[in-house]
């Protein structure tokens, strides 16, 4: 990080620990799949916030968005350096991620004509995906982002802090009452996901039986689930869902949504369990109602020493 990036960083701490909001009255939304950016985006208008959102082409649905914010523009993957100019050029130093970002699309066939990188992504990613000096984890790579738009004095802050209610509380959310061997499902399946995050590999694992039927990696939680379906047909397997060991709340938060209670549905699951208070629940009461008339059974659990 630059001078200018630990100037900025430092700014932000200490406004934090004087009690005071570290975002101004305009706020950049960077946003990928999902109705989460759209759950984020009303958030902020009503805390009085103009909402200048960058909408990721092949992840963000810009007609959903458009009604939502004050300003709608679209920016490559790759197109770091455009992404902080959007920014800088309308004054705004404070910036959230929400939404889902499909990492594989870094790796298809001929990426580097999909995604157009400019200059300056193509400087800060070269020793990950050129070189290899460095690797190409999550983590990894939202830090670089992170540090990029820090060198102009932009600073990210965790969408959690405008909606904070999106947080899921601890206990059960729907569905039936959980079974003796669904419990030591989700007790095995916990280890497992929390090892996964260490790792920065994945969150999610799908078990039946203490078997783990697929674990998620690059392709995301939703084709673990179908995965997990193709390989268990009796069905009635758990899903587990987790924040990793040392999540930073700025980015990769897990989060869950209609969509990811329809493809646990679909594939014959019957429990979704997730970590309470380190988990995103967007469209909690219509996703309570679908599971309730799919028998599907939620739950947000804490484990102590996670």
């Amino acid at each position: 990080m630059t001078t200018n990036g630990k100037t900025a960083a430092r700014e932000a701490s200490r406004l934090a620990s004087s009690g005071h909001e570290p975002w101004d009255r305009r706020i950049g939304l960077l946003a990928g799949f999902g109705r989460f950016p759209i759950v984020v985006a009303d958030a902020l208008r009503t805390r009085g916030c103009e909402v200048y959102c960058l909408g990721v082409r092949r992840s963000a649905n810009f007609d959903e968005l458009r009604p939502h914010v004050d300003h709608l523009d679209h920016v490559g993957l790759a197109q770091l350096g455009k992404a902080i100019r959007y920014f800088r050029r309308r004054g705004i130093t404070r910036v959230t991620m929400a939404g889902k970002v499909h990492k594989v699309q870094l790796f298809r066939k001929f990426a580097f004509w999909h995604t157009l990188p400019d200059w300056r992504a193509i400087r800060v990613f070269w020793p990950h995906f050129v070189t290899r000096k460095k690797d190409c984890r999550d983590d990894t790579l939202l830090g670089a982002i992170i540090d990029a738009y820090a060198e102009d004095g932009i600073m990210f802050a965790p969408a959690t802090d405008f909606a904070p209610e999106l947080l899921v509380k601890e206990g059960h959310l729907a569905g039936p009452a959980l079974t003796d061997a669904q419990r030591r499902d989700i007790d095995f399946g916990w280890r497992v996901a929390k090892e996964l995050g260490r790792l920065d590999i994945g969150q999610s694992v799908a078990v039946r039986g203490q078997t783990v039927m697929a674990v998620e990696a690059v392709e995301g939680t939703d084709e673990c689930i179908r995965r997990a379906g193709r390989l268990c047909e009796q069905g009635q397997f758990v899903v587990v869902k987790v924040a990793k060991p040392k999540q930073d709340m700025r980015f990769d938060v897990p989060t869950i949504g209609l969509g990811t209670l329809e493809t646990l549905s679909s594939a014959g699951g019957r429990v979704l369990a997730v970590e309470a208070d380190r988990t995103i629940f967007v469209d909690q009461t219509t996703v309570r109602r679908f599971a309730d008339e799919r028998g599907i059974t939620i739950v947000a659990v804490r484990k102590d020493g996670t």
